[in-house]
C-alpha cells in the first residue's frame, strides 16, 4: 500500500473512533483534500478491501483494513514518543516527521523503536 493509502485508512481509523462515524467529506476535511481527489481514494481502498461503504455514504473499514489502520496507527504513536525522547523535539515537530517516517520505516527498526519506547514511557510522563 502506498503512502497515501496509509494515510487515508488511518485518518479513517481515527475520525471513527472520535465520531462514531466517517464519511468521505470527514476525511476530505480533516486532511484538507478535495472532494474528487477523496472519492478516487475511496475507490481504490473500497476495490482493494480496505474499506466498505454503506448506504447513506459511511465508510468503514473492513478487517483487513482496520489490522492495516492500527498497524500505521501503531508506527506514528511509537515514533512521535520517540521522536520526543531522543531528539527532544516538541509534540507538533515529531507528530510532523512521525507521519514521514512511519511509511519507509522497517520492522525491524521499528520493532527497536517500540523497545525502546516501552523501556522509557515514564520519561514522557
Amino acid at each position: 500500500m502506498h503512502e497515501s493509502g496509509e494515510d487515508y485508512i488511518e485518518t479513517i481509523y481515527l475520525l471513527k473512533k472520535k465520531n462514531g462515524y466517517v464519511r468521505s467529506i470527514d476525511v476530505a476535511n480533516e486532511l484538507n483534500f478535495s472532494r474528487p481527489s477523496v472519492s478516487r481514494a475511496v475507490g481504490i481502498l473500497k476495490e482493494n478491501g480496505f474499506i466498505t461503504v454503506k448506504e447513506g455514504g459511511e465508510l468503514e473499514l473492513t478487517d483487513i483494513g482496520l489490522k492495516k489502520a492500527k498497524s500505521v496507527y501503531e508506527r506514528h504513536t511509537n515514533l512521535t514518543k520517540f521522536l520526543m525522547l531522543t531528539a527532544g523535539v516538541n509534540e507538533e515537530v515529531a507528530e510532523n516527521d512521525a507521519c514521514r517516517i512511519e511509511h519507509i520505516i522497517s520492522p525491524e527498526t521499528f520493532k527497536g523503536i517500540k523497545k525502546y519506547v516501552k523501556e522509557h514511557k515514564e520519561e514522557l510522563a
